[in-house]
């Protein structure tokens, strides 16, 4: 049975689908592609259509990844919503928009992605998550874009493990 994950920006144009590549490609990297599909979406229709923003694009580049050829942005559906094993979310707004479309059942695997950063704040039940939001570097320039490549790396590695103690407990 294949583990399904999907990552979730706003437009799905930068954040996600730059964590769908640092993901597939550490997948691969620790022999469990085969077992884990990857997908992202965006929560509005505002790009639809378009490809992985061009910045995105550079700084993937720049660090050795697949640079999303193919890709074409999309709004997330409730039935993608209710198939996914695990949703990373880049911020807090993207979770509570999910959590209102998910059924009751699936809003625990809406998961903030840098959750998964060792780094990142530790933020407990009921308080606010806003703090583990990724930066959008939308309205920024290229360093925003790397920052943001970097958050999603430092939350990759522990993405993975937590796959690998879901899939091989």
């Amino acid at each position: 049975m294949t583990y399904r994950v999907m990552t979730v920006c706003t437009g799905n144009i930068c954040r996600s689908p730059m964590a769908e590549i640092v993901l597939r490609q550490r997948l691969e990297a620790a022999g469990l592609a085969d077992e884990v599909v990857v997908d992202s979406s965006g929560v509005s229709d505002e790009e639809h259509g378009n490809p992985v923003d061009r910045r995105a694009r550079s700084v993937l580049a720049a660090r050795g990844y697949p640079t999303g050829d193919g890709h074409r942005a999309h709004r997330i559906t409730a039935t993608e919503l209710a198939s996914r094993d695990l949703v990373l979310v880049a911020t807090a707004q993207h979770a509570r928009t999910l959590r209102r479309m998910a059924e009751p059942a699936a809003a625990d695997r809406i998961v903030l992605l840098r959750r998964f950063d060792p780094a990142a704040p530790v933020v407990g039940p009921g308080e606010p998550e806003h703090v583990l939001d990724l930066d959008n570097p939308w309205y920024g320039g290229m360093q925003d874009f790397e920052d943001c490549l970097t958050q999603i790396e430092a939350a990759a590695d522990g993405v993975l493990t937590h796959l690998r103690t879901t899939l091989h407990p």
